[in-house]
């Protein structure tokens, strides 16, 4: 028989006791995630036991953050993330060996064809867009702290057809900035990520003629660069590199410059805002199951101040688990991440930007009926 379902605000509230809690605190300890309080430990908490997850490195740190405050609001429960990108993640769930998956893609037809090792016979999981970051283009030139590119000259970088930093290309557009007469390397990633797939389906939308490959998780062979593992990979690489060029998560940019697209008639920085008005305005695929929320980015917007070079991470569950106590964990820790706590603790942590209301409505909706 199936656990009794626990209402939305019950989950939430139990889960977000920890948010409340700190807010009479001073600072959290230096090697905790920001937004949370391990000191805090509510009682009364209805979850325990182990849940397992893997995916998106996108979304490793805010992870963090929700997994020490999850469990510090239930101490009986033992969560673990696996940042071993999003095809991995997905790979993993597809087989049963973990609860729930990050990803930087929503599935695929062909995987929504196949079955899931956790999920009842003949039910669909569902795609939830928990995680909203932009995706920066990152560079290391000595001097140089930002750029203006539009789409198809960093689709002639990154495809090799412009080498020099000081090409005509660059220069054109950035006509303030020193530019050195030295190659390009461009770094890119190495294993199957969905950063991946949301950069280059930038690129084919926006710079079709100068980007012939499409759409991809996994960078060609034919396409020259350096490749490097996940994103901290891709962010160490650009940094220890010299006039190195890369994109990564933008929570990870760090101290690296960082690229302004040209959006319309206007060069756009990212920023968290820039990012979630690119989603809100975008809309759903066509054709999904009931309950799924993949959302189909448009990246060939010129509405003025958005930024759409997005990364949408989804949380990727089950709506019928074949496990009943491992159903309720899922429910609780997915209520628990779109809640307004656990934005805020997500974004403290990584800097991501919060979803919408009315998308975490939507969200919370479709974990009401995880079973």
């Amino acid at each position: 028989m199936k656990f009794t379902k626990l209402g939305r605000a019950a989950v939430v509230a139990a889960a977000g006791a920890l948010l409340l809690s700190s807010c009479a605190a001073n600072e959290p300890a230096a090697d905790e995630p920001a937004g949370t309080d391990a000191s805090a430990a509510p009682g009364g908490s209805s979850f325990s036991g182990d849940l397992a997850g893997a995916g998106a490195s996108s979304m490793g740190a805010a992870q963090e953050a929700w997994i020490a405050g999850f469990q510090t609001a239930n101490p009986d429960v033992n969560i673990t993330y696996d940042p071993a990108g999003s095809g991995a993640g997905r790979e993993q769930f597809i087989a049963g060996g973990v609860g729930f998956a990050g990803s930087d893609a929503y599935l695929k037809d062909e995987e929504l064809a196949g079955s899931f090792g956790a999920c009842v016979a003949d039910t669909l999981p569902v795609d939830l867009p928990v995680y909203i970051s932009p995706i920066a283009v990152i560079f290391n030139v000595e001097g140089v702290e930002s750029l203006n590119l539009d789409s198809a000259t960093i689709a002639q970088i990154f495809s090799g057809q412009i080498t020099k930093w000081n090409d005509p290309a660059i220069a054109d557009q950035n006509p303030e900035a020193t530019l050195p007469d030295a190659n390009i390397t461009a770094v890119h990633r190495s294993d199957d990520s969905g950063t991946t797939e949301n950069f280059t389906e930038y690129l084919a939308a926006t710079a079709e003629s100068d980007w012939s490959e499409g759409v991809f998780e996994t960078w060609p062979a034919s396409y020259r660069g350096e490749g490097a593992q996940g994103t901290s990979g891709v962010v160490q690489a650009v940094t220890e590199g010299v006039n190195t060029i890369g994109y990564a998560d933008a929570s990870r940019a760090g101290d690296l410059g960082t690229v302004a697209l040209q959006v319309g008639e206007e060069y756009v920085p990212f920023t968290s805002e820039a990012a979630a008005a690119a989603v809100d305005a975008s809309p759903r695929v066509e054709g999904r199951h009931e309950g799924d929320i993949a959302v189909d980015l448009d990246r060939t917007t010129t509405e003025a101040g958005v930024y759409p070079l997005v990364l949408i991470s989804y949380a990727i569950a089950c709506t019928d688990y074949t496990d009943d106590a491992q159903a309720e964990l899922v429910k609780g820790y997915l209520s628990y991440i779109a809640s307004a706590e656990g934005q805020e603790a997500g974004a403290a942590n990584a800097g991501n930007a919060p979803i919408s209301d009315s998308l975490r409505d939507e969200i919370l909706a479709v974990v009401d009926s995880i079973q």
